[in-house]
């Protein structure tokens, strides 16, 4: 049975549960209170669980809270899982939040689910510019041409290398196909494999995987298509000429990421994320980062979370709230903290600390082409069809125009 439809038979179970407790005479909480003198006050669920990002969104909850009289923010910090979950029970005990920091593929899920405030005329409003954001973003926040949270931050993939590798192999980064596939091969030697990427049969190889088939052409719901099963080919091909390790299929982002400290890749992929690991594994590595190499067209995949507004709770007052947590001076230290992109082009490519530092300058240019996972409600069963044919060619239990055209068959499916 799919996440999705777990998650639809635990609110069927949970709807009837709750039909009984309030037969019997139970009461039930909404996020927002309003006060005494008519303050409101609102809870906003996250999940950051870091020091320094917890300081920092309660830093932010003082400002606003000063800043008027009528509004008190609190937030709240709930395990990943446990969010999500306790987001799912809640729509039917009606125990919510006021606004809740999504990762961006969830959006369109519990959008579709009835639980986020359509703010479509609020985010098409002159206040929020939102042409001034980068697309992959902002229409990670979109159902049916509606949007249902606002970017908070974000992050993609690039290519990592190793400086003296290359320069010892007389290769400089590659921009293209061709050449990652025969600098790979050139790079692979004396134990060390060319290329690392995390191929895991989960979500996050379906992360690393993306770029793959949106570079020719492709998208999540053409994976048959010509352009998408070049895609499936061009990193099986990796694997069948020696230069990405067969283990690949068992490895996650942080595996890639010791792979290559220890020297073990000369190129990887990953994100930005990796930085303060990569500086505490292997301090003295030499590395750049360049654009992920393309076929058709540039491409890469978009992390990070939205903040979105819970249906009936408060809209006017929570919309309040986005409105000054979207000023930069708000919205950086919590940035900083988590070690994010700025979601607007225009505070990345302005940010005097981003352009700076030249490994953080090319993650900013990447995010031009950082697209996000659907968007589509039902991702989970996408996503699963997409790393099962993943794990499918690079196993070689099936040739990629296969398991290309199996995975397309349960997409297709999926989405009926």
């Amino acid at each position: 049975m799919g996440k999705w439809t777990k998650l639809a038979a635990l609110i069927a179970m949970l709807a009837l549960s709750a039909a009984l407790f309030a037969g019997c005479g139970g009461s039930t909480k909404t996020g927002g209170e309003a006060k005494k003198g008519g303050k409101v006050t609102l809870t906003l669920w996250h999940y950051y669980e870091l020091p320094p990002q917890q300081k920092a969104l309660n830093e932010v909850a003082q400002k606003f809270n000063s800043s008027q009289d009528k509004i008190t923010i609190k937030m709240e910090f709930l395990p990943r899982n446990e969010l999500t979950k306790q987001l799912s029970i809640g729509m039917v005990a009606n125990k919510l939040p006021d606004l809740v920091f999504l990762d961006n593929p969830d959006t369109p899920s519990f959008a579709a689910m009835g639980l986020l405030a359509d703010i479509t005329d609020k985010v098409n409003s002159p206040d929020v510019k939102k042409d001034a954001y980068y697309p992959g973003p902002l229409k990670s926040n979109t159902v049916n041409g509606k949007y249902y949270g606002i970017p908070l931050g974000s992050n993609c993939v690039a290519l990592f290398y190793n400086i003296d590798m290359l320069k010892a192999a007389g290769i400089t980064p590659p921009s293209t196909w061709d050449e990652l596939r025969a600098d790979a091969k050139k790079l692979t030697k004396d134990g060390t494999y060319g290329f690392a990427m995390s191929g895991i049969k989960n979500e996050e190889g379906t992360f690393q995987m993306l770029p793959w088939i949106l570079s020719p052409g492709a998208s999540f719901d053409r994976l048959d298509s010509a352009e998408g099963i070049k895609g499936f080919q061009f990193v099986t091909d990796l694997i069948n000429d020696g230069s990405l390790s067969k283990e690949c299929i068992n490895w996650t982002q942080t595996d890639v990421e010791k792979q290559f400290a220890t020297g073990k890749t000369a190129m990887m992929e990953n994100g930005p994320w990796q930085l303060p690991v990569i500086k505490a594994d292997a301090p003295n590595l030499k590395y750049g980062v360049v654009l992920l190499p393309k076929d058709k067209q540039y491409a890469s995949v978009l992390g990070g979370e939205n903040l979105s507004i819970i249906k009936g709770h408060h809209e006017a007052e929570a919309w309040e709230f986005v409105k000054f947590l979207m000023k930069p001076e708000n919205l950086n230290p919590i940035l900083d903290s988590i070690g994010y992109i700025p979601s607007r082009k225009d505070w990345a490519e302005g940010s005097a600390k981003l352009n700076s530092d030249p490994i953080m300058k090319v993650f900013v240019e990447e995010m031009k082409y950082a697209m996000p996972r659907g968007p589509e409600p039902k991702w989970p069963e996408v996503s699963e069809a997409i790393y099962t044919a993943m794990q499918e060619c690079f196993t070689n239990q099936m040739k990629p125009e296969q398991a290309a055209k199996a995975a397309e068959a349960k997409v297709s499916n999926v989405l009926k």
